[in-house]
């Protein structure tokens, strides 16, 4: 029997490709088979590059027969829809960006096209990355691959769906406030936050500048350090790039977690997590006890201001950032008008969907005169006390370990008409990006409803290593093999 090659991982398909056994185009016509047959029910992708991914996979064939392969060449993955791509359009799922085209590559993509990656196209999100379940989208709604009732997370719902559909076998996504690692969770992949700093945001369209990061998600571990050392580093285009030495992140992957102290924030263990949840969580931190780690305690005591001070703080920068689409700097213009102000009013009306017109609305009312003080400084400060909470907290752990959500992928339009309780979906994600902090989402079982459930794993600053080394061993010796979406 024919192996179906779209169910490897990266660090499989090199082993592949090195010994002979298959070839890139033929991986890469295998996966533009499989979105043409499954993405109409998921519909994570936006755009797929058919032609231009065969050609990137003849190119990594003939880097393959040379010997000057990477870990990562000839395989295909995905883009979440925000990432500048000289192939085909950048629009971040919004109408104000309907067709344009990038003159340049994000920094990213530039370094996983030099690593040979296989770009099959372009994915799914949030308009301008705000929300959490996809449906914000001005293109489509992408489904849960596991229960396509559901929501895939958001706002990179399209990269967890694309993933966890085997429609590609990575994907980048970009993470705000939990929108790698909240979509990875309900999904049931691997989805990565690095350090603030650590991945170049050159060519990531801004949400929320001071939080965005970019990042992975995969189908193990091991792919996510793949990944990670492909686009990490040092970026003089970006003025918030970390000028620090990139470790090799494999290295990380031991599955020995002996005398690792987690810390088990009481926060974040409330009557807020769903009851199946908790139940995959608590198992998880047994097994990871087993191996030899030691739980502690640990107080993150400002946990409760985390989503006010979130919304603030990212609705202000979102206002400031995207004031430059107005149809004259950037954007779809629109017709028939007889001055300025309702050149203005008519172009943002028409091309912003209504989350985006919200948080806009929020962030520039919070930026205005006699309001600066009492929300967006006293934001700034309550941010800082968060952090602080982290740096203390981890004066007696080396890693912190939660749930990632409070429940597993919610059904559709369940919470479309209930901006706070989707907001909410982010609870345990969003502390990390205001702190800064690296953190992984592994899978940790399904609910009893067959909903993926997701571990989350949060480090110090820069120390994505002790991240990856305690996912890692927990994946190793979880115990179960979980199958795959329902999908065929």
């Amino acid at each position: 029997m024919d192996r179906e090659w779209f169910r490897m991982t990266a660090h499989e398909l090199a082993d592949a490709f090195r010994n002979g056994d298959t070839t890139a185009e033929a991986v890469a016509e295998e996966h533009l088979a499989r979105i043409e047959k499954i993405d109409p029910q998921v519909q994570a992708y936006v755009d797929v590059w058919q032609e231009s991914a065969l050609d990137a996979a003849r190119d990594a064939d003939a880097r393959i027969r040379a010997g000057t392969a990477t870990p990562l060449t000839g395989v295909p993955m995905s883009l979440k829809d925000l990432l500048c791509s000289t192939e085909g359009t950048t629009t971040c799922c919004s109408h104000i960006l309907d067709g344009y085209r990038s003159p340049y590559d994000a920094t990213v993509v530039e370094r996983l096209r030099e690593a040979g990656a296989v770009v099959l196209g372009k994915v799914n999100m949030d308009e301008f990355a705000m929300g959490s379940s996809t449906e914000n989208s001005a293109r489509q709604t992408t489904r849960n691959p596991w229960n396509l009732k559901c929501v895939p997370g958001g706002s990179s719902g399209g990269s967890a769906a694309s993933v966890a559909a085997d429609e590609a076998v990575y994907s980048l996504g970009s993470d705000t406030g939990g929108s790698i690692r909240q979509p990875a969770s309900c999904c049931g992949c691997v989805g990565m936050k690095p350090t603030y700093g650590r991945v170049s945001r050159y060519g990531l369209v801004a949400f929320a500048s001071s939080l965005d990061q970019i990042g992975p998600f995969t189908k193990d571990v091991r792919d996510c350090a793949l990944v990670l050392n492909a686009i990490c580093g040092h970026d003089k285009r970006d003025t918030t790039s970390a000028n620090l030495a990139v470790p090799d992140f494999t290295q990380a992957l031991t599955g020995d977690v002996s005398g690792l102290r987690i810390g088990l924030p009481k926060e974040y263990y409330t009557d807020a997590l769903g009851g199946d949840v908790r139940d995959r969580v608590e198992t998880a931190i047994d097994i990871l006890k087993d191996r030899g780690a030691t739980p502690v305690e640990v107080s993150l005591p400002h946990t409760e201001y985390a989503v006010a001070v979130y919304y603030i703080i990212c609705t202000a920068e979102a206002s400031a950032n995207l004031a430059r689409f107005d149809g004259v700097r950037y954007g779809q213009r629109a017709a028939n008008v007889k001055d300025v102000r309702e050149l203005y009013h008519q172009t943002k009306s028409a091309g912003f969907g209504l989350e985006v017109q919200r948080r806009i609305m929020l962030g520039t009312y919070v930026l205005s005169s006699g309001y600066y003080d009492a929300y967006y400084l006293k934001a700034q400060k309550a941010r800082s006390l968060i952090a602080q909470d982290f740096t203390k907290a981890f004066e007696h752990c080396d890693v912190i370990v939660t749930p990632t959500t409070p429940t597993p992928a919610f059904r559709i339009g369940e919470k479309i008409d209930d901006p706070l309780q989707m907001y909410l979906s982010d609870l345990f994600t969003i502390s990390t990006n205001l702190a800064a902090l690296p953190a992984i989402s592994v899978p940790c079982g399904l609910t009893t409803e067959q909903l993926p459930a997701g571990l989350q794993v949060i480090g110090r600053p820069f120390d994505e290593t002790a991240v990856l080394r305690t996912a890692y061993a927990y994946e190793q010796h979880r115990g179960f093999d979980w199958g795959r979406p329902p999908l065929g």
